[in-house]
């Protein structure tokens, strides 16, 4: 059976390395000249599970009255005459509901441990190094009710499974020795042990090489156009996909039995016309990547376990010796992709406020990208009403974290597979 991937972001990436271990004959269209080069660039680092709690939550109203007009907000909202937008910002609202955000917690979590095993197996199996630490992560907290509410979105997680646990601020310190030296204060944190942080680019990049080598083609710096259908049979199947070869600026049609839409903010767009509507909107995330000089690069400077901001809503990972990455906030502002300086300085003064001695070498490296968000913060996972049209997309904020257990579900399904051989719990509501 051949089977086209539509993106090679790294949800594209690992779900052609599942389907390809499922014996299919596997080909992936890129628009871009190599593998993650777009919203897998250079996202925060992290594996992280714990970071299983939706945007939607009983919390949000009183944050967004806090962040609305403040041009370095965590969440910040573009307004617009956009209709889906607001379609999904209703959507999203009714999401904030206490049982709601259990059950999207509960989704989550499942998924998301079991595509942190899938991840380790592969690591292992494939000798994989993309700068990967396994030093779990640890969540920081400067306000103390803030902290103390997150005990019941902490109790939920532990509830399915997983191992996050609240510790006071001493505990925090000997955890990160680096925070000691904070301008800022820290009333509490928890941390996950089984959680990691790494190169989300590099490791799409080496299975990019390992999947090439068992047989996955893929097609670089080809652009998709449109999904063609076939009118002629009972049911509604995709006849196949036009794309574009920027070199040269040729349409080609290519054909297979099955295809897997794994755009990310982009597959809505694709999509439309068929009359499928996905509920994704582009979030954009900012990072920063630090060169650290030869003196930051030690323990008590810099940190080497993965953090999150609570706040500021950051995370920080440290790739290798040499490079810190801090990435975070969410700007909903359509497809724009500028750089806004003033988000920017606000990352890098918050990194500097947490680790006052670091120095680095050259630019800041600021960056941007556009996360693909859903209203409840769950993927879109299965077959569409298309027959042979299938979708990975929407992971939001947890790309790389959902992305191997996403493509081992998905490769599962396209084979006929039941997902309960392969899954640990019964609570999946994002499959269609």
């Amino acid at each position: 059976m051949k089977i086209i991937v539509l993106g090679a972001g790294v949800v594209g990436v690992t779900s052609a390395w599942f389907l390809a271990l499922q014996g299919f004959d596997v080909t992936v269209v890129e628009r871009q000249p190599e593998s993650a080069n777009e919203t897998s660039f250079a996202n925060g680092g992290q594996i992280s599970v714990s970071h299983a709690e939706p945007w939607a939550n009983p919390h949000v109203f009183g944050l967004l009255a806090k962040w609305i007009g403040r041009p370095d907000a965590p969440l910040l909202w573009r307004w617009n005459f956009d209709f889906s937008r607001w379609a999904w910002a209703l959507r999203f609202l009714g999401e904030c509901s206490a049982n709601k955000t259990r059950y999207n917690i509960a989704a989550i979590v499942n998924l998301a441990i079991f595509s942190r095993q899938q991840l380790q197996k592969l690591r292992s199996e494939l000798n994989l190094n993309y700068d990967q630490k396994t030093r779990g992560i640890l969540h920081l907290y400067t306000n103390s009710k803030v902290w103390k509410k997150s005990a019941n979105a902490i109790k939920v997680m532990q509830d399915f499974g997983l191992d996050r646990k609240m510790i006071s601020a001493e505990e925090c310190l000997n955890l990160e020795p680096a925070l000691k030296n904070s301008k800022l204060q820290i009333v509490g944190g928890d941390f996950t042990p089984s959680d990691e942080s790494g190169d989300a680019r590099k490791f799409t990049q080496l299975l990019t090489k390992q999947a090439q080598k068992i047989g996955v083609k893929f097609l670089f710096n080809h652009s998709v156009e449109k999904l063609e259908i076939t009118k002629t049979d009972r049911f509604p199947q995709i006849a196949g996909v036009v794309i574009k070869n920027k070199k040269t600026n040729q349409n080609e049609l290519l054909t297979a039995d099955n295809y897997v839409v794994c755009l990310g903010s982009y597959s809505p767009q694709l999509v439309k016309p068929l009359g499928i509507n996905l509920y994704i909107q582009p979030a954009k995330g900012y990072s920063i990547t630090l060169e650290l000089d030869e003196n930051s690069q030690k323990a008590e400077i810099s940190p080497n376990v993965s953090l999150t901001d609570d706040e500021r809503k950051l995370v920080f990972s440290r790739l290798g010796d040499k490079r810190l990455r801090v990435a975070g906030t969410a700007e909903f502002n359509g497809f724009n992709l500028e750089l806004n300086q003033t988000r920017c300085n606000a990352i890098l003064q918050r990194t500097l406020e947490w680790f006052p001695h670091i120095k680095y070498v050259g630019d800041e490296n600021f960056w941007c990208g556009l996360r693909p968000a859903t209203p409840s913060n769950l993927p879109y996972i299965g077959r569409s009403k298309y027959q042979n049209l299938w979708l990975n997309t929407g992971h939001g904020t947890l790309g790389w974290t959902l992305s191997c257990g996403s493509a081992a579900i998905l490769a599962n399904l396209i084979a006929g597979k039941k997902v309960q051989a392969v899954f640990p719990n019964a609570t999946f509501p994002f499959l269609l």
